[in-house]
């Protein structure tokens, strides 16, 4: 069965004219459960993450400043959240929510986070709309409880995976691949194991081969054993900040061909949504209903 992480805290209030665009946390699952691709089976409600999970990827000084939503305005505008206790809780049970996911994705092949694919945060700090990393933090409770042994982090999103490529710069058992908008944020890149930089307005069939061609490359050298998929839909053409040129139709087949590849390979593997800020909501969801779509015929 596919499990999905979900909960009402990840549709958490914002001021008014916010970028970020909440209101598509709930409006997901719906749409997935009227089009009748998904039951209320499927979906679960994350537990909350312990401090032990925080502070194996994160400095405990930072999670010390979350705890008491200390942080200065330079700091905050850094992050593109209005920082609150409220904000913090809704991190936390997302992070927790992908790491659930690893587990029932070891036991069926492949769960999903509604939300996550918080790749900006970095050990040390908060970027880019996350606060904590849960990508990293799944990982690295996979390794500590000997359920992996060698990780391959797939990103996808627009935007690079600065923060996943600091926390794990030193950490051979996770590879850490992202394929993202050369001139998009952030303008200061990190170093992932493999980075794929595209021009801006870069086509679904210049896409798609670039993918094929080093997604199956990795899959021979890496040799993983678990796969964490970041399959933000802000590659659309349509997105207010991707600057590529994809089709909801490229976008569709990218998450085919990472999704068929795990299955192919028997590789256990979670997608966290990551980002979509296209102007018109539906294509967002869209976008984002198909990385469901395809799960749920490839796997089940």
């Amino acid at each position: 069965m596919l499990k999905i992480a979900w909960s009402s805290i990840y549709n958490h209030p914002l001021p008014i004219g916010h970028r970020f665009p909440m209101d598509k946390y709930d409006l997901l699952p719906s749409q997935l459960l009227h089009e009748g691709t998904i039951v209320e089976q499927n979906i679960f409600e994350p537990r909350q993450l312990t401090q032990s999970e925080i502070v194996s990827v994160h400095k405990p000084t930072y999670w010390a400043k979350l705890q008491k939503v200390d942080f200065t305005r330079q700091e905050e505008r850094r992050s593109g959240f209005p920082i609150s206790e409220q904000l913090v809780k809704r991190e936390t049970t997302i992070n927790a929510g992908t790491i659930q996911c690893a587990e029932y994705a070891l036991q069926y092949g492949m769960a999903m986070n509604i939300a996550g694919g918080t790749h900006h945060a970095f050990s040390d700090r908060a970027e880019g709309f996350c606060l904590l990393n849960d990508i990293a933090i799944a990982s690295k409770y996979l390794l500590d409880h000997q359920k992996a042994k060698q990780i391959l982090v797939v990103d996808l999103d627009v935007h690079q995976g600065n923060g996943t490529a600091e926390i794990f710069k030193n950490e051979p058992r996770v590879f850490t691949f992202s394929m993202h908008g050369e001139h998009n944020y952030p303008l200061q890149k990190e170093q992932s194991d493999l980075d794929i930089p595209l021009k801006d307005g870069t086509d679904d069939k210049t896409y798609l081969s670039l993918l094929d061609r080093n997604l199956n490359m990795l899959l021979d050298k890496v040799e993983p054993d678990f796969i964490f998929y970041q399959s933000g839909v802000d590659i659309l053409e349509t997105d207010k900040l991707g600057r590529l040129g994809l089709t909801i139709e490229g976008c569709k087949q990218r998450d085919q061909m990472v999704i068929e590849a795990a299955k192919k390979n028997n590789l256990p593997m979670v997608a966290s949504m990551g980002g979509g800020y296209s102007e018109d909501i539906r294509d967002i969801i869209e976008a984002h209903a198909n990385t469901y779509r395809i799960a749920q015929t490839t796997f089940f």
